[in-house]
């Protein structure tokens, strides 16, 4: 029996690559012989980095950069040696997990450290970036990082504007005189999954500004200076579209890629099927078996399992999804191509033990073992 296993991570549980070993486990317990490849999965979001890290042969790098309140954070990201490929969640330079709940003020947070990571990616030979742009504690339209790369954002002075979207407002020129000259041979997959706008009712100020600190004040003022941003860039730069789909994401980091790098906005989960060639060995499997920590109505609507089951419906293979938990409406997952799933727990225990590695791990081995006896 041929099978593929592409788990997503079950959030402070188990990584990708734990459960795909894990259910890897119960499988042999059934079919020693059985060709089990283990592959990662994840969305483009938080894991995506250690995922790829761990399932293609990648190195993790440290780097200090400045954090969104303009303090040094260590930020962990990928290098694909092969490919020469950076995997950078932005979260672990910007995120809105980094401040805390009384300092979030997306007046002040900035993007600055994201472009350090990339620079350094860069200096260490890399030439194509996945960025998930996720998690983020920034409304700047991505002027900080933009500012690391070597663009300049003056003011009426000729000086650079201050950190966070308050910047925005003082702009008055836009310059590519000093961009880091590697920058151009640089080819960026953006994991975005919002459609939203730069600006507008839709655009970032007004839909995720209140998560990151703003009131409905800094919101109508965020948004009329992105506005103004915006056509300021699209004078310098062309190919600026504030209304394009995703140009809000993450604060304008979306709008700030698009317009001054040589980058696209794409689904997380379609980038990592793409980047793991995870199509090549589903081709051959028997089986595919897929999953995440908790399964519910989201899952349908294109969660990284799903985008598994698409992919594995093409070639009219069976999928089998493993969960922590399932919701009552995690039916929906049968219309997208689950053909079935199962929640791992044994038995009536606190989330706390539930959550613990070994036990998660023995709780996947010993239900897939059992799923895999029936199939036999």
């Amino acid at each position: 029996m041929k099978v593929v296993t592409a788990i997503d991570s079950f959030k402070g549980s188990m990584t990708s690559m734990e459960a795909g070993a894990a259910a890897a486990e119960g499988i042999r317990r059934v079919d020693a012989n059985a060709e089990i490849s283990i592959r990662p999965l994840a969305d483009g979001g938080e894991g995506t980095v250690e995922a790829l890290v761990a399932g293609m042969n990648g190195k993790t790098e440290r780097v200090k950069v400045t954090g969104p309140l303009g303090e040094p954070v260590i930020c962990e990201y990928g290098i694909i040696e092969s490919t020469k490929t950076a995997v950078i969640e932005m979260a672990g330079a910007a995120g809105i997990t980094q401040v805390p709940d009384e300092k979030r003020n997306p007046l002040y947070t900035t993007t600055y450290g994201v472009g350090e990571v990339i620079k350094d990616a860069i200096e260490k030979g890399c030439r194509r970036f996945i960025v998930g742009i996720g998690g983020s504690a920034t409304n700047d339209g991505g002027v900080g990082m933009l500012q690391a790369l070597g663009y300049a954002f003056l003011d009426k002075d000729g000086k650079q504007v201050l950190p966070g979207a308050r910047g925005l407002k003082d702009i008055t020129e836009i310059t590519d005189a000093y961009v880091i000259p590697e920058l151009a041979e640089c080819k960026f997959r953006v994991a975005c999954d919002v459609t939203n706008p730069l600006c507008g009712e839709l655009g970032c100020s007004a839909i995720y500004g209140p998560q990151k600190g703003a009131t409905p004040e800094m919101i109508k003022d965020m948004d009329q200076w992105l506005g103004a941003y915006a056509e300021l860039a699209k004078g310098r730069f062309p190919k600026a579209d504030p209304e394009y789909p995703g140009t809000g994401a993450a604060g304008g980091m979306g709008f700030a890629f698009l317009t001054f790098t040589d980058a696209v906005l794409e689904s997380g989960i379609n980038i990592v099927l793409d980047e793991t060639k995870l199509e090549d060995y589903i081709k051959d499997a028997d089986l595919v078996i897929t999953g995440e920590g908790r399964m519910d109505g989201q899952t349908a609507m294109g969660k990284a399992p799903v985008g598994v089951a698409k992919l594995a419906k093409k070639h009219g293979k069976k999928v089998i999804a493993f969960a922590g938990a399932v919701q009552r409406d995690a039916r929906a997952c049968n219309d997208a191509g689950i053909d079935a799933f199962f929640p791992i727990l044994r038995g009536v225990v606190t989330l706390e033990e539930a959550m613990k590695n070994e036990n998660a791990k023995q709780n996947m081995a010993d239900t897939v073992e059992q799923v895999i006896r029936l199939m036999k």
